[in-house]
This record gives C-alpha cells, sequence and structure tokens, in this order.
C-alpha cells in the first residue's frame, strides 16, 4: 500500500520520521508529568501556606476540574478544524503558563488565584492530551505497531522525575514558587522543541473525510455500546490514577502520619511502579490480551487501595501503593488502544475514551476530598476502589473485536467498508483465533522510518 494522499500533501516537516515523532510524543507527554508531579509534591507546603482545610483544597482542586473539562470538550472539535499540533501547542503552552501562576498564588496565600492556575494547567492538559493521545494512535496505525504504553509510560517517567525533584525540594526547604518556576522553564525547553517534529494535519484529514460523508447518516459514536463500556473501564482505571496524583501524598502524611518527605517519596513509589507496569508491560499484553490485563489491573490496583484504605499501618500503605501503581498503569493507554480500534473513525472514538478518562482524573479527586472531609480520606478511598472493581467485570468488552463491518447503508456512494490495516497483539480475530503478535510490538522511540515510506 502507498502513502495516503493526505500524508503525501503535507509539508515537508510533515514527512519527518516515525522515530521522531515517537521521540517527540515522548516528550510532550514527560511535560505534563513532571508537572502534575511537581504540584503533587507539594501540595502539603501549598496547603500549608493557603491554611486550607481538606474541603477547601477540594475546591481549590475543582479550578483544575473546571479548566480540565474546558479543555476535554473543546479539544475534538479544535482537533478537526486546526489538526492535532495546534491544540497541542496551546494545550502544553497553557499548561507551562500556568505554573507561576500557581506558585505565586500560594506564596500570596490567595486560594482563589491557585484554583485559577490549577484551571489553566486543567485546560492545557485536557485538551493537549487528548490531542497527543490522537497523534500517538495515529503514529500505531502507520507503523502498525502498539505504541500508546510507552508513550503514557514516558507520562509515568516524567511523574518520576517530577516527585523525586519534589523530595528534594521539600528536603531542602526549596520555596514553591523557584520550585514551580523552574519547571516551567523545563517545559518551555521541552514544547519548543518537540512540537516541530509533528506533522500539522494529524486529524484535519479526519475533518475531510467527514465532509466528504457529511450527507450520509452516521450512528454516533456514543450510541456504540461496546465503545462506552471501554470508556467505562477507561474512566475507572483514570480515577485510580487521579486519587494518586492528588491524594496519596496527604493521605500518608494526614492519614498514616507520615512527614512531608516521606509522603512525597510515597508517590515517587506510585509513580516508579506505573512507570515500570508502562516500559515492561508489553509482552504480558501480548501473551495474556487486552481483556485479561485490563480485569487484572484493575483488581490489583483496588487490592492496593484497599490496604492503603484500610490497614493501620506505614510499611503496609506503603508497599501496597506499589500494587496500586502496578495495577492502574496499564488501563488507560490500552482501553484507549482498545476504543481507537473498536470501529471507523478511530479520532473520534479515541477522543470520547479519553474525555470519560479525564473526567474521571479531574473530577474524581475533588469529590474525594469533599467526602474526605466529612469521613476521612482513607475511607474515602473506597471509592475509587469500588470503581474499580466494576472495571473488572467491564474487562472482557476490551478483548471483543467487532462481530459485523460498518453497514453498507451507512457508508457513503461507492465507498467500501474498511478493515483495520492490523490487528494489535492479544486481541480476538473474527474467527474467535487470537491473533500473533507483530514481529517489534513495542518499540522504543528511536525506532521506525519514515511516515511517508510506508508500502
Amino acid at each position: 500500500m502507498s502513502a495516503s494522499p493526505a500524508l503525501s500533501a503535507l509539508p515537508p516537516r510533515a514527512g519527518a520520521s516515525i522515530a521522531l515523532r515517537r521521540w517527540a510524543l515522548c516528550a510532550l507527554f514527560f511535560l505534563p508529568g513532571i508537572a502534575v508531579a511537581s504540584w503533587v509534591t507539594r501540595t502539603p507546603a501549598i496547603r500549608d501556606l493557603l491554611e486550607a482545610s481538606t474541603a477547601q483544597m477540594g475546591l481549590v482542586l475543582f479550578g483544575i476540574s473546571v479548566g480540565s473539562m474546558l479543555g476535554i470538550l473543546s479539544s475534538g472539535p479544535a482537533v478537526l478544524r486546526f489538526g492535532a499540533r495546534r491544540v497541542v501547542l496551546v494545550g502544553s503552552s497553557l499548561l507551562i503558563a500556568a505554573m507561576p501562576v500557581i506558585a505565586l498564588g500560594a506564596a500570596a496565600g490567595l486560594p482563589v488565584v491557585v484554583a485559577v492556575g490549577l484551571g489553566m494547567f486543567g485546560a492545557g492538559m485536557g485538551g493537549g492530551e487528548v490531542a497527543m493521545n490522537i497523534e500517538g494512535a495515529d503514529v500505531e496505525e502507520l507503523s502498525g505497531r502498539s505504541f500508546l504504553p510507552l508513550l503514557h509510560g514516558c507520562f509515568s517517567l516524567g511523574t518520576v522525575v517530577g516527585a523525586v525533584l519534589g523530595i528534594l525540594a521539600n528536603a531542602a526547604g526549596t520555596s514553591v514558587v523557584l520550585h514551580l518556576l523552574a519547571v516551567g522553564v523545563l517545559g518551555l525547553i521541552l514544547l519548543t522543541w518537540a512540537i516541530r517534529q509533528l506533522p500539522a494535519a494529524t486529524g484535519l484529514a479526519v475533518a475531510a473525510d467527514r465532509s466528504a460523508a457529511a450527507s450520509t447518516p452516521r450512528t454516533s459514536v456514543w450510541r456504540d455500546r461496546r465503545l462506552l463500556l471501554i470508556g467505562g473501564i477507561v474512566l475507572a482505571m483514570a480515577l485510580a490514577e487521579g486519587t494518586a496524583s492528588d491524594w496519596l501524598p496527604l493521605v500518608m502524611v494526614d492519614g498514616h502520619g507520615l512527614d512531608a518527605a516521606l509522603g512525597s517519596a510515597v508517590f515517587a513509589v506510585f509513580a516508579a511502579s506505573m512507570t515500570a507496569g508502562r516500559f515492561l508491560g508489553g509482552p504480558i499484553i501480548d501473551r495474556f490480551g487486552r481483556a485479561v490485563v485490563l480485569g487484572a489491573g484493575a483488581l490489583l490496583a483496588a487490592s492496593g487501595i484497599a490496604l492503603v484504605s484500610l490497614v493501620d499501618h506505614q510499611a503496609v500503605a506503603a508497599a501496597a501503593v506499589v500494587l496500586w501503581g502496578l495495577g492502574a498503569s496499564l488501563g488507560f493507554p490500552v482501553a484507549l488502544s482498545a476504543a481507537g480500534e473498536s470501529g471507523p473513525d478511530p479520532a473520534a472514538r479515541v477522543a470520547l475514551a479519553s474525555t470519560l478518562g479525564y473526567l474521571a482524573f479531574l473530577v474524581g479527586p475533588p469529590t474525594l476530598g469533599m467526602v474526605g472531609e466529612h469521613v476521612g480520606l482513607r475511607t474515602a478511598l473506597l471509592l475509587p476502589m469500588l470503581v474499580l472493581v466494576v472495571a473488572v467485570v467491564l474487562s472482557p468488552a476490551a478483548g471483543r473485536r467487532r462481530d459485523r463491518e460498518l453497514e453498507p447503508a451507512a457508508l457513503p456512494p461507492g465507498a467500501r467498508p474498511v478493515t483495520p490495516a492490523f490487528t494489535p497483539a492479544g486481541s480476538t480475530a473474527q474467527d474467535g483465533e487470537r491473533c500473533p503478535p507483530p514481529t517489534r510490538p513495542h518499540p522504543l522511540p528511536w525506532s521506525g522510518t519514515s511516515a511517508t515510506a510506508r508500502t
């Protein structure tokens, strides 16, 4: 098969190698990872600067939820109109600009300013990451190889680096302002290089396809039952990850009596577990398939959360964080990959699943804060644990492929049903047999060929 007309028509920059796109996307996912961890590890210090209660911190965190919803809900139409690269640029720039706003608001003791900064952070992260997931799914399609787990592993790697820096900053007594400003400068450097490696037209080709089929009735992806079940899995796994990202240090400090430095260290353990799971999970997915991996991961994460919540022992709680991180590590990227492969218009499907995931990731933690004000943070952790149990029940939806092609009546005149170019390893083929893994199913970012060299 030759290169698609859409790819051939792109400017020279879009013909950059797939390897460069992988590196750029890894850098762009690393950026919000280090930013999130920098914020999370300083939450005890920021809480003290604001003199805020648990409920008040929940309201401050609501700023990130509002911003994220605005970013998420606008990202899909924005990608179709302007392309994923521009949406990534705007989102990442907004995230970087939020860092000094959060820092200065905390230093001034102004919760409203911190909430506004978190709103900027959420809008940039929510909109930018949806577009980056669409870019990652496009790389998977071009290369015929799994990439999203590795890509999200780079986010987790960013959280590890950010957590380590946060631990050092807490131990050294570094001010919140200096710490977050330094992270903003690092983010600006990464963004300046990485954004130039992305093609301009990712997502725009989808818009052209939709324009050609505008007069033909199509079933909304929101009515796809299997896709919604996969979205439920994404929601549960994102809630597990988001709960740790926003509350784990405070749970360990307030709920288990650790000091701020040790609370940050426990979060670093969680982030390291997430990173290890995402970088090393590829062979497990190939061996057992998506459904088994998602079900087992949800069960493992639920077990870890239960131990942190119910066992009043510092060492047990710290060790349980490893189970929590490993269990949640593959859920989000594997479910997104399943969503993109579940039917026609993969960009819309990835956007829908991402929207549900980021909804849980960003609305769930503030809700837990409000619940925790009344019952305690450790008891509030039982809520994401129960949601993960539901994900175990839903997990078979990610392992089944569609039994039928797109109905001919739903296609434009003269068009033929489109069969996916490849079947991800571990999925189930039309005849019920497990598909063999590709020759190199989980490449590192530097492996790849030019996007224009597809044959």
